[in-house]
């Protein structure tokens, strides 16, 4: 198929409906309206369901019940609108339940500012929700990436039965880029023998549910969790290396950000300075493994991001105490630039060669 040139937020949409997304509820919120804008008049031209809630909060528990119905389901929102989704993000982990779910990142605490931003961080990995539970986050650093990773993402939410996020920011969901879709053959979609669609009294009823009154029961559901976890750490994560087995200093940062990196390890380059890349595809499970093929002898590791440093915790687990790890970033909706990177980079390697 030939290239067509999309916003971000379009382009999400349309990998969407092509991965066989057929519901969709959601509540605006910039800088992620042009979402469920494309939603509202292509779903029902595929047969699908659009629904604006009254709420954030509704919006995610329609989701539950789509998916407990057996539908690709998703919605999306942008960083306030994620905090009041947290809840029914739990329940659906919970009750094992597969969706997609799209945050386009925007400047914070509280209302912040439409701007870009990357300081979700915290709540995308961690969890915003309570209990014990994980959920695959993704993190695209191009329109095209995204459009990869959002129609595969339906397919890991079915295959773990589990919620999948995808991080984007406002600077992903504005701009225009080229793109092409690949084919989904939607005939081949996985039989799901658990979902709630009536009996017909072929079988016992499917009962979906994340409330165990037994605390021996609850126990057991959290160590099949925890279990299924595992094995996404296991087979699932994902980022890019570049440059780690000679590198003087190391950079790590993810989305929108990796690419302001890339440009200022290029400039670095013609000064004959050594930079690498680390760039986390997937927030969680975290690539750890990729810090083991960082050369020894580097002076340094510098996280960047659109945030005070969140990530930094998880580079300082990975990096296991071998590298001192620094910090530059933006926050507030300001994007790092590739100078600001550069001089990060000559304070630690002790100024220019």
């Amino acid at each position: 198929m030939a290239k067509v040139l999309m916003k971000g937020n379009e382009a999400v949409c349309e990998a969407a409906i092509r991965a066989g997304c057929r519901y969709f509820f959601g509540y605006p919120i910039t800088p992620q309206n042009e979402i469920p804008e494309y939603m509202s008049e292509k779903m029902p031209k595929v047969g699908g369901v659009f629904l604006q809630a009254e709420s954030e909060v509704a919006a995610i528990n329609m989701v539950y019940g789509a998916a407990g119905a057996g539908g690709r389901v998703m919605t999306s929102s942008s960083s306030p609108g994620m905090a009041l989704k947290q809840e029914g993000i739990s329940y659906i982990a919970g009750a094992e339940l597969p969706c997609v779910i799209v945050n386009m990142m925007r400047g914070g605490p509280g209302l912040g500012s439409i701007q870009p931003g990357q300081a979700d961080y915290f709540q995308a990995t961690r969890g915003g929700g309570n209990g014990d539970y994980r959920h695959i986050v993704y993190a695209p650093a191009s329109i095209q990436e995204m459009v990869d990773i959002l129609m595969e993402s339906f397919d890991m939410a079915d295959k773990y039965r589990i919620p999948v996020l995808v991080l984007g920011d406002g600077m992903i969901g504005q701009m225009m880029e080229a793109v092409e879709f690949k084919e989904v053959d939607l005939k081949e979609l996985p039989q799901k023998d658990w979902i709630t669609t009536g009996t017909k009294e072929k079988r016992k009823p499917n009962v979906i549910n994340s409330l165990y009154l037994e605390p021996e029961l609850l126990y057991e559901h959290n160590l099949r969790l925890e279990a299924k976890h595992r094995l996404i750490e296991e087979n699932e994560v994902r980022y890019e290396a570049v440059g780690l087995e000679d590198a003087e200093v190391v950079c790590v940062a993810y989305g929108t950000t990796s690419r302001v990196v890339k440009n200022a390890i290029e400039e670095l380059e013609k000064e004959g300075i050594k930079v690498g890349l680390i760039r986390p595809i997937t927030l969680w499970p975290f690539p750890n493994e990729a810090f083991d093929k960082i050369n020894p002898e580097a002076k340094g590791l510098l996280t960047v991001e659109m945030s005070m440093g969140q990530m930094i915790d998880d580079v300082k687990i990975a990096s296991n105490g071998r590298w001192k790890t620094d910090f530059h970033g933006k926050c507030g909706g300001l994007v790092p630039s590739p100078a600001g990177v550069i001089d990060a980079v000559k304070k630690i390697i002790g100024g220019d060669k």
